[in-house]
Parts: structure tokens; C-alpha cells; sequence
């Protein structure tokens, strides 16, 4: 069968380092982690007004994480955590595509800010920073590297998620200081930290839409390759 075409949002930097001018980045094991799956994986650039013809281009979204938070003026929230960094370009491209993407019931996969701009999306809010609002949870910024576990979570019986990966727990990474508060009504968790932050949301409204707080790009668990299988098997 021909392989879907699966659209992968960029992170931006400033000038510097790489380039003296404004500059893309992904890591490689996003698209990697993809075409092992039976994607193309696609790049998007940052263009909102184009959105709805790069959607056209593509069977899927995949909204990526990277080190910035969601503007809290996206969820309601009044005041703004001292911790929050924005980047307004790349929220905005993002957010258009997430908008038409679930406006054609198009396949969704977000991940780690990904997942966060999901639930604003489905009108959900979040937890600006978690050691302020949760005394005593878990590093949520593991200080261990990235390709490896920091915590467990539980997968919800009965939800897409726990369908997917068919297993009761998953071993997940963790970089993250914000994190879900609430879902919203259009959107329920799959899966919970041992400290009950929330790792995991997804809508019942949709085909296919899936947010997870850890990156499964990494391919720690078993589950996280049959979470890109059932992105590709959703798009056909």
C-alpha cells in the first residue's frame, strides 16, 4: 500500500548557533520513528495562512514538543507563571493546523507540547508549572537522558490508547514542567503519572485523536512504536 503522507511540525530558534538567521529544527527520531511505522514523514514550516493547503498535502498531523510552553491566554488563564516561555510564531502555525486538521477529522497525534496545545485546543486548560501546583510529584523533567525511562504511567482501560498499546502500564520519558489540568468536555485522559498528573488525552468525537506528555519518538516502551503504527493504520 502507498505510505500516508504524515505532516511533522518544526521548532524555531533565533539566530544563532546553527545559522545567523532564523532557523527550523526537529529531531531526527520523529521522522525516523515515523517511516519505520510506513509514513513519509513531512515537514512544516511555520506559515498559518498556508495551512489549509499543507493539510491538503497530508493523510496526518503529528504536533511535535520542544522547549517552550502554550500561551496561557489559550486556556483562559489570567496571569502568566514566571516559568512560561513563548514562542507565538510556531503556537500559531501549530494551532492553525491542529484547528483544520481536527475540523477534517484528520489523524492527530501530539506529543509532549504537542499534547498541551491539543487539549487547549479541546478546550481544556493546564497546569503552568507543576512543582508550584503539585508539591511533591515527580521530576517531570527526568534528570536522567531522554532515551531513557523516568516513570511509569497507568493507561485507562477502555480508551484508544490502552486499545493501542494493549498493555495495563507503559515505561515513558519525561521533560516536561507544565502538564494538563483539565481535558474539557471534548476530550478524556488515557494515561496518569503515579502522582496523577495527567500523560495521556484523546477524544472520543474523532477517528483518530491521541495526545501523550512523554515523546515516543524515543521508542522506550514497546507501546510507543504501536502508537505511530496506529497513526499510519488510521490515515488508510
Amino acid at each position: 500500500m502507498t505510505r500516508p503522507a504524515i505532516g511533522v511540525t518544526l521548532d524555531s530558534e533565533q539566530p544563532g548557533g546553527y545559522s545567523k538567521y532564523p532557523w527550523y529544527a526537529l529531531r531526527t527520531n520523529y521522522a525516523d520513528a515515523l517511516a519505520a511505522a510506513g509514513a513519509v514523514p513531512i515537514a512544516l514550516p511555520h506559515l498559518p495562512a498556508l495551512a489549509a493547503d499543507l493539510l491538503d498535502r497530508i493523510d496526518a498531523l503529528v504536533v511535535t514538543g520542544g522547549a517552550f510552553d502554550i500561551d496561557p491566554a489559550l486556556y483562559g488563564a489570567g496571569a502568566r507563571h514566571a516559568t512560561v516561555t513563548l514562542k507565538e510564531g510556531r503556537t500559531a502555525a501549530e494551532l492553525a493546523l491542529l484547528r483544520g486538521a481536527l475540523d477534517r477529522d484528520m489523524p492527530v497525534l501530539g506529543i509532549c507540547g504537542g499534547e498541551q496545545l491539543l487539549a487547549a485546543a479541546l478546550g481544556g486548560t493546564l497546569i503552568q508549572h507543576i512543582p508550584d501546583a503539585l508539591p511533591g510529584a515527580l521530576p517531570h523533567e527526568q534528570p536522567n537522558a531522554r532515551h531513557e525511562p523516568g516513570h511509569s504511567v497507568a493507561i485507562i482501560p477502555g480508551t484508544r490508547l490502552a486499545r493501542i498499546v494493549g498493555a495495563a502500564t507503559m515505561q515513558v520519558n519525561s521533560s516536561h514542567h507544565q502538564a494538563v489540568r483539565e481535558t474539557g468536555p471534548a476530550a478524556m485522559v488515557n494515561a496518569t503519572a503515579p502522582d496523577g498528573v495527567i500523560e495521556g488525552i484523546e477524544s472520543p468525537r474523532h477517528r483518530f485523536v491521541l495526545g501523550v506528555q512523554w515523546h515516543p519518538e524515543f521508542l522506550i516502551d514497546p507501546g510507543d512504536a504501536r502508537i505511530f503504527a496506529a497513526l499510519v493504520a488510521a490515515c488508510r
